[in-house]
């Protein structure tokens, strides 16, 4: 897949939930897989910002927008026909295994596990996904399971047992994710992490969104943009 700038127009925006918006894009990007993300231009803003994709099909990209600076802010005043440019397919995907997949999204978390989850179907894998969100009108529909609340890892163990998972992905804050490596390391089963970190370039230049990797008992630095944002959950430096 070639990376690179694209134009497209918006397709639809709505409100998906307080303060979430969904979007769709048409564009000549050809192919985008399951993890991948895009960086819009927003302008008189230095620098892009980075979604993950919740969905692709027929040259049309959804993204999940929440809504937090200016940057969001722009974008959530576009309306359908309205010109956008982004950088696209970002970082690396998923690896779909044939394996019982437990899936958890925490909070936005949820948009490239939706994304996941289509995939997962297409090659009839057996998944479950579970999504977490602070209150009720938070909640973005497409889960088998949703938590309001508290912690989305005070499940897991639970799913993991009740559905013989074999391995994990999640996307989220940091505690979720350290939280997803920590339980699937005691049941000895792999994980796939997301890791969501703010991105200046989004293109691995200004090494701004570095994280730190154990390979081979030797400690490894990574940009999430370009290295990422998916990295084994196991070999994650957790701090």
């Amino acid at each position: 897949m070639k990376k690179g700038n694209y134009k497209g127009k918006i397709q639809s925006i709505i409100l998906k939930a307080k303060n979430v918006y969904e979007i769709k894009i048409v564009s000549s990007v050809e192919n985008i897989l399951a993890g991948q993300f895009i960086s819009i231009l927003c302008p008189n803003h230095t620098f892009r910002r980075p979604f993950s994709v919740a969905d692709f099909e027929n040259n049309i990209i959804t993204i999940l927008m929440k809504l937090q600076g200016d940057g969001t802010k722009y974008l959530s005043s576009l309306k359908a026909g309205d010109d956008i440019e982004f950088l696209a397919p970002l970082g690396n995907s998923f690896e779909i295994l044939n394996k019982k997949s437990l899936l958890v999204g925490a909070g936005i978390g949820i948009a490239p596990m939706l994304f996941l989850k289509k995939e997962l179907n297409k090659n009839n894998i057996e998944n479950y996904l579970i999504t977490g969100f602070k209150e009720q009108d938070e909640v973005i529909s497409g889960s088998d399971e949703v938590k309001i609340g508290g912690s989305v890892l005070d499940r897991l163990d639970d799913i993991i047992k009740e559905n013989n998972i074999e391995v994990i992905y999640s996307c989220g804050p940091y505690p979720v994710l350290k939280g997803v490596s920590e339980i699937a390391k005691k049941y000895n089963i792999a994980s796939y992490v997301a890791m969501e970190r703010v991105m200046a370039c989004s293109i691995g230049v200004c090494r701004g969104c570095t994280i730190e990797l154990i390979r081979n008992g030797n400690i490894e630095r990574a940009s999430v943009c370009k290295d990422g944002s998916i990295f084994r959950g196991d070999e994650v430096v957790w701090e």
